[in-house]
């Protein structure tokens, strides 16, 4: 025989294997090289390798695994099973696979609205990362706190990778989107930290310069001892006007300039407790002209009080300065007798002005006259008897005697 028929195909005489494929005899192969049989385990091994294929598929498929990788599977091995050099029943092989496919439609439907809902959640993750970024990068570059900022920059930016990575993939132009909105924020972040760090140095550097300049000149006026006290108060408040750094210098600086201001001070408070014994005698002095300005009968005599106190002030420049901590004291003391001289005296002259008086006396006319009506009244109500009208005018007569005697004690 020079042709062996074997189930689904043949091979003849020279080696040639056909296969019959949906009623189609088609050649697959030759191997004359080969017996029958070694030939037709050849071929019939290849379509064992394609029927453990659909096989695996199939149990995916009852197992309920992704469905979009169960189809694109079944769509190769569509594309695989259409003219495989293979012998068996390549048909049946078909019909399991397009079976499976066919199956894949709700699944897929599923499948693809769940990957919907994921494409939207990591957009909404990632457009929140967006916004914080954006929120942060629109702050007022002189006034962001930076140290934190760039902390939660880098929080964002971790979590847009984990997001990348975790997440399902987001379509090209939304994700090309967000990544433009947030390279622009961070970058224009880094912009404004830059900026403000270079002018903070440059500040800082300036302000370096500027303290040292205070600190040469604080050290001039040590020479100057307590004389000094005045020009270095004045640095003081220069230096309280500059920016403080951060720059090991600034210490350095400033201990300099503060040595300089306790040796002034020290030669101040030398000088003054050196002061303060010698005006000891000044303020006996002083004391002893508050005796006699706080005996002067203001009232009494006021030409006399003002010659007296004339006399006084006078004599109170001469005896200079007196302790510091009597300064006060002492000043008081002396202002209460002139402010007391000043009262008296601006109470004559109220009491002699003209118009005061015109005022004092037409007040005291209207009085008077109101004063002799209401005795009248009096009068008229005793003829009735009637103690009500009585008190009442007697009431009314007392408070206007009063508001005269008041009048008069003013004028």
């Amino acid at each position: 025989m020079s042709t062996l028929e074997i189930s689904f195909g043949r091979v003849d005489e020279t080696g040639n294997v056909y296969v019959v494929d949906a009623g189609v005899e088609r050649l697959i192969g030759s191997q004359p090289a080969m017996t029958i049989d070694e030939a037709v385990a050849f071929y019939s091994k290849r379509y064992q390798d394609l029927a453990d294929t659909v096989r695996i598929l199939e149990q995916r498929a009852k197992a309920k695994a992704d469905p979009k990788s169960i189809a694109k599977s079944a769509e190769k091995l569509i594309s695989d099973l259409a003219s495989p050099a293979a012998l068996g029943d390549l048909e049946a092989l078909r019909v399991r696979v397009t079976a499976v496919k066919d199956s894949l439609g709700e699944a897929l439907a599923e499948s693809a609205a769940k990957h919907a809902e994921a494409v939207s959640a990591a957009v909404v993750v990632r457009e929140a990362i967006v916004l914080e970024a954006e929120k942060i990068a629109s702050q007022d570059p002189q006034k962001i706190n930076y140290k934190n900022s760039t902390v939660k920059m880098t929080e964002l930016f971790t979590a847009w990778q984990e997001n990348q990575k975790s997440s399902v993939k987001i379509p090209k132009a939304k994700a090309d989107e967000l990544w433009q909105r947030f390279s622009k924020a961070r970058n224009s972040f880094d912009a404004h930290k830059r900026s403000y760090f270079a002018a903070a140095d440059q500040a800082a550097k300036a302000g370096k310069q500027a303290k040292l300049d205070l600190v040469i000149k604080a050290e001039a006026l040590v020479a100057k001892g307590a004389e000094g006290s005045a020009e270095y108060r004045d640095l003081l408040t220069a230096w309280k006007a500059l920016p403080k750094t951060k720059l090991k210098t600034d210490d350095a600086h400033w201990a300099r300039f503060k040595a300089a201001g306790d040796a002034i001070y020290t030669a101040r408070s030398e000088k003054l407790a050196a002061d303060d014994v010698a005006f000891s005698a000044n303020l006996e002095a002083k004391l002893a002209l508050l005796t006699e300005a706080e005996a002067i009968n203001v009232e009494g005599n006021l030409e006399a009080a003002k010659a007296a106190m004339k006399s006084i002030n006078a004599r109170w420049e001469k005896a200079g300065k007196v302790p510091r901590d009597q300064m006060r004291a002492t000043e008081d003391r002396l202002k209460a007798v002139e402010a007391k001289i000043k009262r008296v005296e601006d109470e004559l002259w109220r009491k002699s002005d003209p118009a005061t008086i015109d005022r004092t006396n037409s007040v005291r006319t209207q009085l008077e006259a109101g004063i002799a009506k209401l005795e009248v009244e009096l009068e008229a109500a005793k003829a009735t008897g009637d103690a009500g009208k009585i008190s009442k005018a007697q009431e009314a007569l007392d408070t206007k005697k009063a508001w005269l005697e008041v009048v008069i004690a003013n004028s």
